[in-house]
């Protein structure tokens, strides 16, 4: 039974990645191809489409009650963004950063984290203080894009990010064709990964919340994983870092705003201790990325450290 339980959540997983990569996939062929700036297709659609499966994760969770899945997820997935692929990523390449990411979208992340730690408070997040979360996403990616602009960057960031891009489809119905079989995915993929999850945490004996901050927080994690990794390999370290700084911003504002928004959420069985180490780990980033605007290996090593002592905490004994 648990084998069978764990080859369902692992296909769950294939399939949402799946979904995500073909949404992002057909999203940005049409959008290229109603001629809409690189810029911001690639501040938009391909900066948050690494976070569609914790999106639809999520969401989802959060309509069938299951908000300790769904906050766990969110909380779960920040961790594992900045202790395990950040510091896998700078092991396997040292990460050299400009400064106004440290300076500027660091902090807004800690903020962002400490603001979910206090509407969370009551183990409660209500439509009201989602609507405040979402309303958050839409005004930071505003400003990343008006900064980008006066910053006279347009011209040279669509030069850099038209190299990335996934180039157009041959027409508009593949646009059309991957972004309804990615959505499809996501969707089937979601269902059989949260109600696996729910069914393993019963035969393991842990609650759903460790299920959300562990296994479920990882496999939504895996294209973050993949475009940092790939970034360090190629010493695109802005991209390695701002991927991970950026989804763990729109992981609090726009996915829990929008699953609030849809239902609220409740998740009595998520600690203190996850948000203080989701908060810590943002934290400590700060110092080193702040030590010659670099992330060692041997930072790395720490940071990755700090994630098996939480999973160590973490797991029943």
């Amino acid at each position: 039974m648990i084998l069978v339980t764990i080859g369902l959540i692992l296909i769950g997983m294939i399939l949402v990645v799946l979904g995500a990569e073909t949404l992002v996939r057909g999203s940005s062929s049409f959008a290229l191809r109603m001629k809409i700036s690189p810029l911001l297709i690639g501040l938009t659609i391909v900066a948050y489409g690494t976070s569609f499966p914790e999106l639809i994760i999520s969401t989802k969770a959060a309509l069938e009650s299951i908000g300790d899945i769904s906050i766990g997820n969110i909380v779960g997935s920040n961790i594992f963004n900045i202790a395990l692929i950040l510091g896998f990523s700078a092991i396997v390449r040292p990460l050299k950063v400009k400064s106004q990411l440290v300076r500027k979208d660091t902090p807004v992340m800690i903020g962002v984290a400490l603001l979910f730690l206090f509407f969370f408070r009551d183990f409660i997040i209500s439509r009201v203080e989602g609507l405040l979360l979402f309303c958050g996403a839409l005004i930071y990616t505003g400003i990343i894009i008006r900064s980008a602009t006066r910053e006279r960057l347009l011209s040279k960031a669509e030069n850099h990010l038209d190299e990335g891009l996934p180039r157009t489809l041959k027409n508009i119905w593949l646009d059309v064709g991957f972004i309804g079989v990615g959505f499809v995915l996501l969707f089937f993929g979601a269902n059989i990964l949260v109600d696996n999850s729910v069914v393993l945490a019963q035969i393991l004996g842990v609650s759903q919340a460790v299920i959300g901050l562990t296994i479920i927080a990882g496999g939504t994690s895996i294209p973050e994983l993949a475009t940092s990794i790939v970034a360090a390999r190629h010493n695109q370290a802005d991209i390695a870092i701002a991927n991970v700084v950026g989804s763990n911003i729109f992981n609090i504002l726009g996915i829990i705003g929008i699953s609030s928004l849809i239902h609220p959420i409740q998740g009595f069985d998520i600690k203190m201790l996850d948000f203080y180490w989701m908060i810590g780990t943002s934290i400590i980033l700060v110092p080193f990325l702040l030590t010659g605007f670099r992330l060692n290996r041997w930072e790395g090593f720490c940071l990755m450290a700090s994630y098996f002592i939480y999973m160590f905490l973490l797991w029943p004994k």
